[in-house]
């Protein structure tokens, strides 16, 4: 089993964030997203995972890539890194690394979060990953016939198809076959919102018979900008914590300092008369002082003092000494 993760994208609506650090790369209760993601995925899936494919802009750089690597090896695969260094459409983010398109495969985008019981059915030769939504206007859905197969995808539909959202995850029993057909939607320039999408390729395979399965997830957090991925950290918070994992790290130094699960806490973290929590993610050697924190996200090496704050997202090497709430300060940035 391969998996593929196009990864390309720099994130603009997560901007500032976004700015220094690409998006999957974001910490979420400690662990940067891809690596969730990854972990995740291998998890459910119970099979031994031969490579992991990462596309990335070229631009994210050499220390970027040796962390990808390193994702992969932890699961014991092989790590493979292609570049899409323009914003062509998923097709092609998928087509950057066609040297690795081979065999089964799980193709997944670096931009959410599941829980889930992956069951792949042997019998289909593709499964495409749903979560019912209130709003299907909003998302690409699918449609079912009476068998339970997909037999049509519908990008924000006008009218009523489906409350079945397709989320990003998709399994291939010979991904191959999506390369080829992909290749084709590239040779005859066939373009939808000035991009090459993957769902082009879907509909070749569909026209030629194969058959399409829908899996559904129990759960799938989205990153997409500051209030959605804070939410996704309080979800992922509360998900470990009842799953019985260890969070805070044993060194932290607490002085007149309270702490309210769930929260992650990384290493090297002093808190002086502070509260922190529910629902708080702080990084390596962050420091808070006569702060209160509640429901947000905090990267690493970040000085807080005199603040009150609650859906706040915070990057790395910040220092802030302020009296505002509902905040969003990318990395290096200094309010004193």
């Amino acid at each position: 089993m391969k998996i593929i993760v196009p990864m390309a994208g720099r994130g603009s609506r997560l901007r500032p964030h976004t700015l220094t650090v690409p998006k999957p790369l974001i910490p979420i209760a400690g662990k940067p997203i891809v690596h969730r993601l990854v972990e995740d995925i291998a998890g459910v899936l119970n099979q031994d995972i031969e490579e992991v494919a990462f596309v990335i802009h070229e631009s994210f750089g050499k220390k970027v890539e040796e962390e990808l690597i390193a994702i992969a090896q932890k699961i014991g695969a092989k790590g493979t890194i292609y570049y899409q260094n323009e914003a062509l459409g998923t097709g092609h983010a998928i087509m950057c690394a066609k040297d690795s398109l081979s065999g089964p495969a799980v193709i997944a985008y670096a931009d959410t979060l599941i829980r889930a019981d992956f069951d792949l059915d042997k019998n289909a030769d593709s499964v495409i990953w749903v979560k019912q939504v209130d709003q299907p206007e909003a998302f690409g859905v699918i449609n079912l016939n009476e068998a339970n197969e997909i037999v049509e995808l519908v990008e924000k539909p006008k009218e009523y198809v489906s409350d079945l959202a397709v989320i990003g995850i998709y399994y291939f029993k010979d991904v191959a076959v999506l390369k080829n057909e992909l290749q084709w939607v590239l040779d005859n320039n066939i373009i939808h919102g000035g991009e090459y999408q993957i769902n082009d390729g879907i509909k070749q395979m569909m026209a030629k018979g194969m058959k399409f399965v829908p899996g559904k997830v129990d759960e799938w957090m989205d990153c997409g900008n500051k209030d959605v991925t804070v939410e996704t950290n309080s979800r992922m918070l509360n998900f470990l914590h009842n799953d019985g994992i260890h969070l805070v790290d044993y060194d932290v130094k607490l002085e007149n300092a309270t702490i309210i699960p769930p929260c992650y806490i990384g290493k090297n973290v002093v808190l002086i008369n502070a509260t922190v929590g529910p629902n708080v993610s702080l990084g390596d050697g962050c420091h808070l002082q006569n702060a209160t924190i509640k429901n947000s996200l905090v990267q690493n090496h970040s000085h807080i003092k005199n603040a009150s704050l609650d859906n706040a997202m915070i990057g790395s090497h910040v220092s802030y000494d302020g009296n505002f709430t509902s905040i969003s300060i990318g990395d290096y940035s200094v309010l004193e």
